[in-house]
């Protein structure tokens, strides 16, 4: 379970970017994210791994946040980044994923056991021994993600992940989300990756909470949406399956 209570964050130079935000994702809930740009959702992402300094409570399993325990909440959240090239900086694949797990302190045959897991459970064995520099947006997206995979977290923060992706890599990004059994909550401006992967949507403007409820009923709902800055889902987009 993650739970986040009254969290605050600004910047150093004291302009305000997350005000007064709670929210609890149950343990397999999977939670869509929703807001303009600037609304706040890559501040709180951040925010929650201990990368901003924050205000507040952040609680993971049951580890509350704070420079204490900031290894270990970041064992119980993986967090999958807007940019896959800001998570893959190693020669190859194959060590960008065992780099989590070794700094954890495992044995190099358990850190061989969680890549090849990775890597097999999503369909990349392929690319163990590529470098970065020579794979596509929608590869190093799922190269990021087994990064995230290896190191067994139970809660997963995903940024805008149908960024760089083309219409195939992001259908096969949609079957990939939903087959995880994490906690999961997903900052996105795909609304229709939201309606596909989530149950749930926060919607978030001025890095505070707007609205709180079914995907089915705010993703479609103009009024409220155009109010959180983002266009609403189309009535002809309803039921579409991508």
């Amino acid at each position: 379970m993650l739970e986040i209570k009254n969290l605050f964050v600004e910047y150093p130079d004291k302009t305000s970017v997350v005000n007064d935000f709670s929210l609890t994702v149950k343990d397999g809930e999977s939670v869509a994210l929703v807001g303009a740009n600037g609304a706040g959702k890559t501040s709180l992402i951040m925010a929650l791994v201990g990368i901003l300094p924050s205000k507040g409570e952040v609680i993971a399993d049951e580890i509350t946040l704070s420079k204490n325990t900031e290894n270990d909440i970041r064992q119980k959240i993986g967090v999958v980044f807007q940019n896959p090239d800001d998570q893959l900086f190693m020669p190859t694949i194959y060590d960008d994923i065992a780099f989590g797990p070794r700094n954890m302190g495992l044995d190099e045959e358990t850190v061989k056991r969680r890549v090849n897991d990775s890597l097999s459970r999503l369909n990349i064995a392929h690319l163990a021994e590529k470098t970065p520099l020579k794979m596509s947006g929608g590869e190093k997206r799922m190269a990021a993600i087994a990064t995230v995979l290896a190191m067994r977290s139970p809660i997963m923060l995903m940024d805008e992940p149908t960024a760089y992706l083309d219409p195939r890599a992001r259908r096969s990004l949609i079957r990939t989300v939903n087959s995880f059994p994490h906690t999961r909550l997903i900052a996105t401006h795909d609304l229709l990756f939201a309606a596909e992967t989530c149950d749930r949507t926060v919607l978030i403007k001025n890095g505070a909470v707007l609205a709180d409820g079914k995907s089915e009923n705010l993703l479609y709902d103009e009024k409220l949406m155009e109010d959180c800055g983002v266009e609403a889902i189309g009535v002809y987009d309803r039921g579409v399956k991508l």
